[in-house]
């Protein structure tokens, strides 16, 4: 996935795109990596939702981010999830977010032309 966003038309995967059930997981590792490239533009790495998230899920960001400097693709993000963040922790998380934040998600969709 692409984590160059300084074009200001390349964004982060959509934060209601679940990878593995993980809702915003996608966009955080997408930021997170663009964060660490020095390509993140105009977003925030952490911002309050990705912080909500990483609480939700029992994870610190230092932790986070070292997890995205060992493993290079969403395969390994995925398997590090699994074997981190216990499913009941995943599903609140993911509740958390359709409950906190449902405005913020559809505001980035619309900034971010994403249609249907």
């Amino acid at each position: 996935m692409p984590t160059d966003f300084r074009d200001g038309r390349t964004y982060p995967r959509r934060g209601r795109t679940p990878l593995g059930g993980f809702w915003w997981l996608a966009r955080l590792a997408d930021k997170g990596r663009a964060s660490a490239a020095g390509t993140l533009h105009d977003y925030y790495y952490p911002c309050p939702i990705d912080r909500g998230m990483m609480a939700q899920w029992g994870v610190k960001p230092a932790q986070f981010d070292a997890m995205l400097s060992a493993n290079a693709d969403d395969t390994a993000v995925l398997a590090w999830a699994l074997a981190t963040i216990p499913e009941t922790k995943r599903d609140a998380a993911n509740s958390w977010l359709l409950a906190e934040y449902i405005e913020n998600l559809d505001r980035q969709d619309r900034e971010e032309g994403v249609t249907g």
